[in-house]
């Protein structure tokens, strides 16, 4: 059996814990320690894979090659590259990709920051078109684009759209698609083997869960695109810190754990919202009834740790987070401890003032859904 079948074959945990990993050396660590080099010993030409540190590094290529395992198990030619966030991820894919006079079609329900470098793209010459990702609205604009942008679940919308419909209407014409897997993670969905060119991710949430770390990834199919992710990777200088890199290795090996228990919290606590007068506009797509869920089905092993609903007021909302005692009242999303927040706090986002977005964490499941009823009863008027 080849290291190929091997991945391919096992279980998401199995996969998770094993994934990256060096061939065993007699009394090494299974996973070796971070790699603090600005440079390496370079005598003579400049050749092999590790030459100065804002190129090579290996404890990135360690950590590479584990996500890579995980977003395109037992296949080939693919190639994942990390970053200082999931920012500079999502940015390397735009601005290596696309040059003025280009057109790209970004989600407009998508992450916060996209506005921003709506901004930055059209600056640039580069025209932008927006639409909803529900109801893959993304089609009606895409004639003529050179990149598709998809944010499927959205944050923090949570809606979803057909992937693999929206890559063959873009592929027909010859437009490249990047499917932003955050909320998912590679254990909830595979982008690419949904037919994107690119899955790209911010390792900051789920993927490492700890809210410790911040980092980025874009794992590709194709060698030229991801050649100017990479060249892009070495001219803005947006690489991870080996400490950060090998601490998200580390974390990789409990992801299935996490994914699971996080992912049953999240539905446990959205189906006790379902009963409450109070709650509106639930939304997750595990839920049956939830208007997502029959596309999730098709195309998600897992639905995510996020749940989304609205209380009456903002002051409403702001008494629930306040009574809360086991969630965190934080931004981010995907760690092992629950956090919520108001997302209107922050603008950027079209929510209602009492918009609540929930992360569910992996704390005992009816702890938790007890802590959430208790602060709705406390918070009300």
């Amino acid at each position: 059996m080849t290291p190929g079948d091997f991945v391919a074959e096992t279980g998401d945990g199995t996969r998770a814990v094993r994934a990256g990993l060096p061939d065993p050396v007699k009394h090494e660590p299974t996973l070796p320690g971070p790699v603090f080099a600005a440079h390496f010993h370079l005598p003579g030409e400049p050749t092999g894979p590790y030459t100065y540190g804002r190129d090579e590094n290996p404890t990135w290529t360690h950590l590479e090659r584990a996500i890579g395992e995980l977003e395109a198990p037992g296949q080939d030619g693919f190639e994942t590259l990390t970053f200082a966030s999931g920012m500079a991820a999502i940015s390397a894919v735009l601005f290596s990709q696309l040059r003025a006079g280009d057109t790209v079609v970004l989600p407009d329900d998508g992450y916060q920051v996209l506005p921003l470098v709506r901004e930055q793209l059209t600056a640039y010459g580069i025209e932008v078109r927006t639409a909803p990702t529900g109801g893959d609205a993304q089609l009606d604009i895409l004639d003529g684009a050179k990149l598709l942008w998809i944010e499927t679940p959205s944050n923090p919308g949570l809606d979803v759209c057909d992937v693999r419909r929206l890559v063959a209407a873009a592929h027909a014409q010859g437009t490249l698609v990047a499917v932003d897997n955050t909320l998912a993670t590679p254990l909830g969905q595979r982008p690419l083997e949904l037919g994107a060119d690119f899955a790209v991710a911010s390792g900051t949430k789920m993927l490492t869960g700890h809210g410790d770390i911040l980092l980025g990834y874009v794992t590709g199919r194709d060698a030229a695109p991801m050649a100017a992710v990479r060249r892009w990777r070495k001219i803005v200088g947006a690489i991870p810190g080996p400490m950060e890199a090998w601490l998200a290795h580390r974390s990789l090996a409990t992801l299935q754990l996490r994914a699971d228990r996080q992912n049953a919290n999240a539905l446990a606590v959205a189906e006790a919202l379902r009963g409450r007068s109070e709650v509106s506009g639930l939304r997750y797509p595990g839920l049956p009834d939830d208007p997502s869920h029959k596309i999730a089905s098709q195309q998600m092993r897992r639905y995510g740790c996020v749940v989304s609903f609205s209380l009456p007021t903002r002051a409403r909302a702001e008494r629930f987070l306040d009574a809360l005692t086991l969630v965190d009242d934080a931004t981010s999303f995907g760690g092992v401890r629950s956090t919520a927040e108001r997302r209107g706090r922050w603008g950027g986002d079209a929510v209602a003032e009492g918009f609540i977005r929930f992360s569910a964490g992996a704390e005992d499941p009816e702890d938790l859904v007890t802590d959430v009823l208790r602060a709705l009863d406390e918070s009300a008027p």
